[in-house]
């Protein structure tokens, strides 16, 4: 019989990776998993393919709430998660990572006295423009439980004062890797994306391009488009573009020279990372995910949560400008940093995961 009952809130793309990992650790305990799908990713290629490749529990309840602003995204997030709550009387809430449903999930569970676990806890990018900076610090404050990826994620938090608040903190790794570990063999076998696009292996540029940030700014965007461009020129660049973001480059009627792609499924995305050459990006996610696979990363980005990529060297900051973006791809070419040191742990975060849950909720 299940002890303790642990709902999940998920809603977009990283958090169904991350999720996936940890799930399967759960299901080897004597707790009980309820999902929660808010729906903020609701695109077929952005959602429901993950659940079904990944062997994700189907969500229990789903509340279809996407593409509205922030703030009225998060208050009906809060209203449809405060309802489950009642509802479903768990004994802890678990989210994961940065997104709107991230807050909507911690501030609903906070306010009904229910512990509030966070799943890549203490990243800080120490930029309050962006949205997702503002989740994160906000969803670690109202937290009971905090597991962090690495040593920077844990300094970051001493450094806020957080050793003084009744939490506990734990260094687990990151699920990703543990992720990317367990689905790349799944994906050798069931992925098709390179049979479809036959890039060259090793000679492909694999690019993502969806943070608000970019997108939402006609110049930046602009910027990375025309970086792009230029690399394509030499070094075919292939780009899963999101829904959003395609959108916005027909409105602008940008001259686009690169390859754009649909949306692809974790297993297809594993795949195009092991092929390609460099990875350019501002995504968090990927950020990571091209270091487990020994590639070097540009992030179009000014900042990063992923501190230790940019000083060991791994990680370039090129920012929206294309001449800082063509340059730190000249260079990334040329350096080749020892992808052989361990910064995300042994693949063995969700376990550890799972088995701090069990440990807190037996002394809670």
């Amino acid at each position: 019989m299940k002890n303790h009952k642990i709902l999940t809130i998920l809603g977009a793309r990283p958090q169904f990776i991350k999720a996936a990992a940890v799930s399967r650790a759960l299901q080897r305990t004597d707790l009980q998993e309820i999902i929660v799908h808010t729906g903020q990713h609701f695109d077929e290629k952005m959602s429901e393919v993950f659940f079904r490749e990944m062997e994700i529990p189907k969500p229990t309840h789903r509340l279809e709430i996407h593409s509205l602003p922030h703030g009225a995204m998060t208050g009906r997030m809060i209203e449809g998660i405060e309802n489950i709550l009642f509802a479903e009387k768990p004994s802890a809430v678990m989210v994961y990572g940065d997104t709107n449903s991230t807050l909507a999930g911690a501030l609903a569970a906070v306010k009904q006295h229910v512990p509030v676990i966070h799943v890549e806890a203490g990243l800080r990018s120490f930029n309050m423009h962006m949205p997702e900076e503002v989740n994160r610090v906000l969803t670690d404050r109202v937290s009971s439980l905090l597991f962090c990826p690495t040593d920077t994620a844990v300094q970051n938090l001493k450094n806020e004062g957080f050793e003084h608040f009744p939490i506990k903190i734990v260094r687990t790794g990151d699920v990703m890797y543990d992720a990317a570990l367990y689905y790349f063999q799944k994906a050798k076998h069931h992925s098709t994306i390179l049979q479809i696009l036959r890039p060259e292996p090793g000679k492909f540029a694999l690019a993502t391009l969806h943070r608000q940030e970019n997108t939402d700014n006609p110049e930046r965007l602009k910027g990375i488009v025309e970086g792009l461009n230029q690399i394509n020129k030499h070094t075919p660049v292939v780009v899963p573009l999101h829904p959003r973001t395609r959108k916005t480059l027909e409105n602008l009627n940008y001259t686009v020279n690169f390859h754009i792609i649909d949306p692809v499924g974790y297993f297809d995305m594993l795949m195009l990372l092991d092929s390609c050459s460099i990875v350019l990006t501002d995504s968090g996610g990927l950020q990571k995910e091209a270091f487990f696979f020994k590639k070097p990363c540009i992030t179009l980005r000014d900042e990063t949560e992923w501190v230790e990529l940019v000083e060991g060297g791994y990680n370039t900051l090129a920012g929206w400008q294309p001449h800082r973006i063509q340059d730190a791809f000249e260079k990334s070419l040329l350096y080749k940093p020892d992808f052989n040191k361990n910064l995300y742990g042994q693949g063995d975060a969700s376990e550890k995961i799972a088995s701090s849950i069990q440990e807190f909720l037996q002394t809670a």
